[in-house]
């Protein structure tokens, strides 16, 4: 394990830490779209079944466990506890534009065609447009908060951590998977516009807003 798959893997787990700070401390989940954070829990659910299966390390066990954890926890406060505050209104977005296209790709493009790869290529697929909701209920409402762009900015970090994880296998060890790769590539490109606004705005102490569509 090389220190960009380190990097990328804290990166990860600080912008779901972020995330519950903000609902816990504020006991509001308002500017969060809980369709992105079903489609996490959905990505995590799918990828880590191998845990049943599959034994790699305690890291790599504990960091799975922390996820799914951390993901369906999220799902809970937003629609259960502090469903009050969710903005349902503004999370719009039509999780079956993403879902069916996303569960045919994994039928047709996947390592090998047995249940536990395809889910595990669904989630791959998934993970990459999962952020959708979230940046069309920013782009819907015009703004967003300044703890909601941080955790914004550490999953895209996360995101470009581990295009240079894979790199450095590349050249390390040989090693090159397509699906991840195209995949984790679409989405880091989702968070392009984002990370040009949050260098020039929110690190400079001004509110993330955007042109509100027509």
């Amino acid at each position: 394990m090389n220190i960009f798959r380190i990097l990328g893997d804290v990166s990860h787990l600080l912008a779901i830490i972020i995330l519950l700070l903000k609902i816990v401390k504020s006991k509001s989940c308002a500017g969060i779209s809980g369709k992105s954070q079903i489609l996490f829990a959905l990505v995590f659910t799918t990828r880590y079944l191998d845990l049943f299966t599959n034994f790699i390390s305690i890291y790599n066990t504990v960091m799975k466990v922390i996820f799914l954890i951390c993901a369906y926890v999220t799902v809970y406060m937003i629609y259960v506890k502090f469903r009050k505050t969710f903005d349902s209104e503004n999370d719009s977005f039509r999780l079956e534009f993403l879902l069916v296209p996303v569960t045919g790709l994994s039928f047709l493009e996947n390592h090998s065609f047995t249940p536990l790869e395809i889910l595990w290529t669904f989630s791959i697929y998934l993970e990459s447009v999962a952020i959708l909701p979230q940046l069309f209920m920013i782009s819907k409402t015009g703004e967003a908060e300044t703890i909601t762009t941080h955790y914004l900015f550490f999953l895209g970090l996360y995101r470009a951590l581990y295009i240079a994880n894979w790199v450095w296998r590349y050249h390390t060890e040989n090693f090159y998977d397509q699906i991840a790769v195209v995949s984790g590539v679409v989405q880091t490109i989702f968070y392009c516009d984002f990370f040009y606004l949050y260098v020039t705005k929110v690190l400079k102490g001004k509110k993330l807003s955007l042109p509100m569509p027509v």
